[in-house]
């Protein structure tokens, strides 16, 4: 088997509204600082601009420190995660830079909740074009448009209206895509198992 056959592909997995739960935050730090009272269901098909207006301008509470370190991991995250990492080389890539309190806080974040991801396993950059693992996995249109691999769209209430890439609800719909997708990458090996 030459050294190609034994490359195992690569995942590129966002942060923030993939692993992160950040909408519940939004919501949540927007009512606080605008004296607001949206809720998750009130936002729901809505650009950021659309549902959280005032803040829009300026992104105030995306800047507040702790924003991005308090933020609940996504249900399943944890388990899926590692799972793929039995057969994929497992990246986080997090556009982390226009927001540099973010930058320490996400790598924080990832230690305690994500501590078996290593270090050079972390990208945190600016603009996700450069990343070009064989799959990505993103909540944001604008990342997995220009990504030339094969493309997984993590439901968000900003995508709820497109539909021009595979949405996934849960890490459970992830893993079982994953599932199938090895099969047909390896039939033999497949048909094998089943037998």
């Amino acid at each position: 088997m030459n050294q190609t056959q034994n490359k195992r592909k690569t995942i590129a997995i966002d942060m923030d509204g993939v692993l992160a739960n950040v909408e519940p935050q939004l919501v949540k730090y927007y009512n606080k600082y605008y004296g607001a009272s949206l809720t998750l269901e009130t936002i729901q098909g809505m650009s950021g601009a659309e549902a959280f207006p005032k803040d829009a301008p300026t992104r105030y509470m995306l800047n507040q420190p702790g924003f991005f370190r308090d933020l609940e991991v996504m249900p399943g995250a944890i388990d899926a995660v590692r799972q793929l990492m039995k057969d994929y080389e497992v990246y986080v890539v997090s556009a982390a830079t226009e927001f540099p309190l973010s930058l320490f806080e996400k790598y924080e974040w990832l230690r305690e909740h994500f501590p078996f991801i290593d270090w050079r396993h972390i990208v945190l950059c600016g603009d996700k074009s450069i990343i070009s693992t064989d799959y990505m996995i993103d909540d944001y249109c604008k990342n997995l448009d220009v990504f030339k691999g094969k493309t997984l769209m993590f439901h968000a209430y900003h995508n709820t209206t497109l539909h021009h890439h595979f949405r996934v609800r849960s890490w459970s719909e992830v893993v079982d895509w994953f599932e199938i997708e090895k099969k047909q990458d390896n039939p033999m090996k497949a048909d094998a198992k089943d037998a």
